[in-house]
């Protein structure tokens, strides 16, 4: 393997704390450069057999390169090896935003949306147009089938659809997962040329999904969670994360207000094997560039005080932060960065992490 590739190429620091703007601390069990050389923008899986699986975009630049989506494996969150391609590039274009998820089954799945390339007056490339959605699957996130017509067309003024975040299965048997776009649409009550984000539901096992409720009229990046029965929770993007709730299976959803600050964004939801809710965050404050965390103990309605995970990122191109739950109880969670001081390009970084206990 290249150099520029090779895995857990620098271990930042390996017992430290983690600095609290509620005074407290965090004990940071390791934190790693994981996966070099990627812009990633990962989002974290468990398989069955406690695998973790990393799925990026496996290429050094923010969208302005071919490449493909890419499957990484740990057994531990420590050392990544590359496992397969989830959805390879066509020529002059690339595959780098997913959703992820599990299917029925138990498949992994992964939609994967991406962009073509033009050159510049330049010559260097740039995104042109939002490629549409395939559904990718695969039992073991080495071997995939892809269905390449799986989502519906947009009606006029608006892109392609781009799935975001973490897709679910309903209790009815569905699956959901959210996706935006960029839309020209005059009844969203806002701005002409804004974003807004959409439920999508699929009845076939993922295959293909129709358009639901919108869930943030002027909202991109939404990731959701499933909090069981109809109960959903869903962190939207706009200038800070917004949380929405549907108590109606995704009929309908209602804000509960903004979960972030300003610049503290995205957004990545998880819950805890105690039952509390995991809100991971990126924060692209000047000069507190990092990722950040809050938990809550009563399905979202309140939230603890913003503590800081990572304070050291060197720019705002950087976050996107994924977390899942070790069997020892560690949080592993997965970030991207372009830079911090000892290691000045593109990475996958992951901080290992002890929850605080609940109080």
């Amino acid at each position: 393997m290249p150099a520029a590739r090779s895995v857990v190429l620098l271990m930042i620091f390996t017992i430290a704390t983690v600095v609290v703007r509620a005074d407290e601390t965090l004990p940071l069990v390791g934190r790693y450069v994981a996966i070099d050389n990627v812009c990633a923008w990962p989002n974290l899986k468990v398989l069955d057999d406690g695998t973790i699986v990393a799925t990026i975009f496996g290429k050094p630049s923010h969208g302005r390169m071919e490449g493909d989506v890419e499957c990484w494996a740990s057994s531990d969150g420590l050392f990544w090896n590359k496992r397969s391609v989830a959805a390879a590039h066509d020529p002059n274009a690339n595959r780098m935003n997913v959703a992820v998820g599990f299917d029925r089954d138990g498949n992994l799945l992964v939609l994967a949306s991406g962009w073509s390339l033009k050159p510049d007056d330049h010559g260097a490339l740039t995104p042109g147009e939002v490629l549409p959605s395939w559904s990718c699957r695969s039992a073991d996130a080495r071997t995939w089938s892809v269905y390449k017509q799986a989502m519906p067309a947009p009606p006029a003024g608006t892109n392609n659809y781009i799935p975001f975040g973490d897709l679910f299965v309903a209790d009815d048997g569905s699956l959901r997962v959210s996706c935006y776009a960029r839309t020209a649409s005059k009844d969203t009550g806002a701005a002409k040329n804004t974003h807004r984000s959409w439920v999508f539901r699929s009845d076939d096992g993922g295959d293909t999904w129709r358009q639901g409720a919108v869930i943030g009229p002027v909202h991109n990046e939404t990731t959701l969670l499933h909090l069981g029965g109809e109960r959903w929770l869903a962190a939207a993007r706009r200038e800070y994360v917004e949380l929405f709730r549907s108590d109606d299976d995704c009929r309908t959803w209602s804000s509960l207000g903004p979960v972030t600050e300003r610049n503290e964004i995205n957004a990545h939801l998880q819950r805890l094997r105690d039952g509390r809710l995991l809100l991971t965050f990126g924060r692209r404050i000047k000069g507190e560039q990092g990722i950040g965390v809050r938990f809550s103990s009563d399905e979202g309605r309140n939230w603890s005080k913003s503590m800081t995970l990572i304070d050291d990122l060197l720019t705002s191109d950087s976050g996107y932060p994924s977390s899942i739950e070790r069997a020892d109880g560690a949080i592993v969670t997965a970030y991207y960065a372009s830079a911090v001081a000892a290691h000045q390009r593109y990475h996958m970084g992951v901080a290992i992490w002890m929850p605080p206990p609940p109080k």
